[in-house]
């Protein structure tokens, strides 16, 4: 085995690395979690996380993967046998909707090529169609982590608002949130699910739901059986600072610091950051000679981007490659795209030198796998971040 010195290049979509600051947070003593001290930090979080969603409703903490927030959103909102549309963006697009026919929901999976979005104007003929108002709600993955694309929410919003369709938005942006700029209240969006690995650059463990009136009150009739994930009582608890459950205290400490953090940098800064490594890493792929795997533009992924490979190349060979010999991880093709694609994050704490570092490995790493490709591409991407000068403060995204 190879013997490296050196960080670890943890260039996968998720987990991301965690900053210095979040690791040294999160080791501090761990504090009475019915105490004073703990409800102070609790309320802070409860509404230094608000912006960062987009809302001022109520956002729901669980000690959990993003997974348990998947299911908290439907479980809180539906009942056995209640209609939901989904659509098929991607692998997570995918065990989403599997969820929810396990609990007992009636889906309607809209097919798809894995390399779009949601199509706004497919929605709203399949919601005009619908005129008994059968569906309940609407799932959509905000950033497909499998892909690199990501759908437009306001325009699926829209497509609702114009069919005149009373069902729930429940958008997924576990890959998003802290990344891509996203706005549950100015969008519409019912529920919102969260994870805490990515865009939020803490370790595994806390997963989130933030939640409309609508949602709410949807939740005070909805039927799916529900103990650990019911909202109510930990809206409740909250209140005074407090959880129905142990909470994951240390990583609540984290998370104080990582919000310090995108606060320090400003969100609209965050989302110009990744935009920019976004379009850099895609100069490389396209200088390489390689196809990105997001067919429209409009769609790019700021988080991270799929690389698609031709068909006679394997992706995983390219990854054991610069795994093994450059310390570098990056993400697998997963599902359907196993082999074809392999994925750089490009996400979370991250800056120009880390991005140069990790394209240099790729393009090492594709040369020694003996894929065809031009090695101009590190230098278009190179060229585009000496050209393009990160924004100021306050330029892109959310003001």
């Amino acid at each position: 085995m190879t013997l490296h010195t050196g960080r670890h290049f943890l260039q996968i979509p998720g987990p991301t690395n965690v900053p210095d600051q979040v690791l040294r947070a999160m080791a501090a003593p761990t504090i009475d979690h019915r105490g004073p001290e703990f409800a102070e930090l609790t309320l802070h979080l409860l509404d230094a996380l608000k912006p960062v969603f987009g809302t001022a409703g109520p956002v729901v903490i669980y000690p959990a993967s993003g997974t348990g927030a998947w299911e908290a959103a439907l479980v809180n909102t539906l009942s056995p046998g209640d209609r939901v549309l989904c659509f098929e963006t991607g692998h997570f697009a995918t065990l989403w909707q599997k969820m929810a026919t396990g609990l007992g929901l009636d889906v309607d999976f809209v097919p798809g090529d894995w390399r779009h979005g949601v199509d706004p104007a497919l929605l709203a003929r399949r919601l005009a169609a619908d005129t008994s108002h059968s569906v309940k709600a609407v799932c959509v993955v905000h950033n497909e982590t499998s892909t690199g694309v990501t759908s437009r929410i306001p325009e699926i919003r829209a497509a609702i608002d114009t069919a005149r369709h009373p069902a729930l938005l429940c958008v997924d942006t576990i890959s998003s949130l802290g990344s891509i700029d996203y706005r549950h209240d100015e969008w519409g969006v019912d529920v919102t699910v969260a994870g805490s690995q990515k865009g939020l650059m803490l370790p595994p463990g806390l997963s989130f739901n933030a939640v409309s009136e609508k949602a709410v009150a949807a939740s005070r009739t909805a039927a799916l059986p529900r103990s650990f994930w019911d909202w109510h009582p930990v809206i409740e608890a909250n209140r005074r600072g407090f959880f129905p459950y142990t909470p994951a205290t240390n990583l609540l400490y984290g998370l104080k610091t990582a919000l310090e953090l995108l606060e320090a940098e400003g969100l609209p800064q965050v989302f110009a950051r990744h935009a920019r490594h976004a379009r850099a890493t895609r100069a490389a792929i396209h200088g390489w000679g390689l196809e990105v795997l997001c067919a429209d533009a409009r769609e790019h992924s700021g988080a991270l981007t799929a690389v698609l490979m031709p068909p006679e190349h394997d992706a995983d060979k390219v990854r054991e490659v610069v795994r093994e010999r450059f310390d570098m991880s990056l993400g697998a093709g997963l599902g359907r795209l196993s082999g074809r694609v392999f994925r750089i994050g490009h996400l979370g704490h991250f800056n120009d030198l880390t991005l140069a570092g990790t394209l240099a490995g790729v393009q090492m790493g594709l040369r020694l796998a003996g894929a065809p490709v031009d090695e101009g591409g590190l230098q278009a991407a190179l060229d585009l971040l000496s050209d393009e000068p990160a924004r100021p403060a306050g330029e892109g995204g959310r003001v």
